[in-house]
């Protein structure tokens, strides 16, 4: 794939250049709400709509924001998005808000959205902005999901909450806690880079 080609722009976010196991951005949710599968489906999905919708808008309106305020205007443009999804959360899915707790807002600041706004959006085109976002949220999204589902089945012995070890199995309680998340997250990152140096 030629660099520069919507489809590179894509898959990079994948994985060659995916957002936690190579960039090592946001993290704060990433080891937070990464507890559980389906915490780590909805803190994914959330970054994944205000990503692509901060990255259209600011894409298509990039040369209009003077380089003096351009990144309060990211963080204005991004904020909105992350509003409607704080508030979209609160409404139809209260027991999910409540477990995402403060880490939904902070998407605000996440390092993620942000980067990409200032590395991407304001310098490209608004299809490649849009191919962009959704390849760096769908990176998020598959690694938060994998450390959820490690965890979750390691901490609790559930599997989006249904039992899927028997009752021999104890459940490790430090996966459920921050170490867990630090331990889980270490390992991925040795074994991508295993992989990445034996190709």
């Amino acid at each position: 794939m030629k660099k520069g080609s919507a489809s590179y722009e894509f898959v990079k976010g994948l994985w060659k250049e995916n957002p936690v196991l190579v960039m090592l951005l946001g993290m704060c949710p990433t080891l937070a709400v990464s507890n559980s599968a389906i915490n780590g489906i909805a803190m994914g999905l959330a970054v994944i709509f205000v990503l692509v919708m901060s990255s259209l808008i600011i894409s298509a309106i990039r040369k209009l924001i003077p380089s003096e305020v351009r990144i309060p205007s990211f963080i204005v443009v991004i904020a909105t998005f992350v509003t409607m999804t704080d508030l979209f959360f609160k409404a139809r899915y209260p027991d999910i808000s409540k477990a995402l707790g403060p880490f939904i807002p902070l998407i605000i600041v996440n390092c993620i959205i942000l980067a990409r706004q200032e590395a991407f959006a304001s310098k490209n085109s608004v299809g490649l902005s849009l191919v962009d976002a959704i390849g760096m949220g769908l990176g998020f999204t598959w690694v938060l999901f994998l450390l959820g589902t490690i965890r979750e089945i390691l901490g609790f012995g559930t599997w989006f909450g249904h039992p899927v070890l028997g009752g021999w199995f104890h459940p490790l309680i430090v996966m459920i806690l921050p170490p867990g998340a630090f331990i889980t997250l270490g390992v991925l990152v040795g074994l991508k880079n295993m992989i990445k140096k034996e190709s």
